[in-house]
């Protein structure tokens, strides 16, 4: 089963930004701490995620993922356009439950990676501050001032409702979905009211007959 390499975008920079987020160069760059927290990982675990305890790892002749830079793709490509495993699967050339334990394998690589370079995201104040080189008072002032005064958004047509389905962090609170029509007030009184066991005989024969 065919499916994309690294190769077929290497020479189209454009389409390869909309694929991973990054410029070829970035990618690059990216390329080798990842290939060295794959190899890492493999070497303890196994592609289904069991504990290695017999062969090491190696690189088949058939594997769907054969060199660093398609690894790296698969991965980049999975997390920019969040596609559905078995749309994955069919974009690289392996069933849906291949790519699910090529996903499960390289996600904490790709992560291994970024710490490795210090552009992992920071996931506390604490590692924020440290990463902006400044107290954790003045990391949280910059974080309340970016929750408060989002980026303007330039006036056009109304855009359409974000997908539920799509990943999204947001505030909790009441649901904006409009209700249902037959919810709502003016649409109930609207209806007839009409009790089948209240309609007589010969209301119901010629309704019949005119069909």
């Amino acid at each position: 089963m065919a499916g994309l390499r690294f190769p077929d975008l290497q020479s189209r920079p454009t389409e390869f930004l909309d694929f991973t987020s990054l410029t070829l160069d970035e990618f690059q760059q990216l390329v080798p701490p990842f290939e060295a927290a794959f190899h890492a990982r493999m070497a303890a675990w196994r592609l289904d995620g069991k504990p290695r305890t017999a062969r090491r790892f190696t690189v088949y002749k058939n594997c769907p993922l054969r060199t660093p830079e398609d690894r790296l793709l698969f991965i980049l490509a999975y997390l920019k356009t969040y596609a559905l495993q078995v749309v994955q699967g069919r974009l690289f050339g392996m069933g849906q439950s291949k790519a699910h334990q090529w996903i499960h394998a390289l996600l904490p690589v790709l992560l291994a990676a970024l710490r490795a370079l210090g552009d992992a995201p920071a996931r506390s104040l604490t590692a924020l501050a440290q990463r902006l080189g400044v107290s954790e008072a003045d990391a949280a002032t910059v974080v309340d001032a970016l929750e408060e005064d989002p980026a303007p958004v330039p006036p056009g047509p109304a855009a359409a409702p974000a997908s539920p389905l799509l990943p999204m962090t947001g505030r909790n609170g009441g649901s904006s979905v409009p209700r249902p029509l037959r919810n709502r007030r003016h649409v109930i009184a609207a209806r007839k009211r009409t009790i089948p066991s209240k309609m007589s005989c010969s209301s119901m024969l010629s309704s019949s007959s005119s069909f």
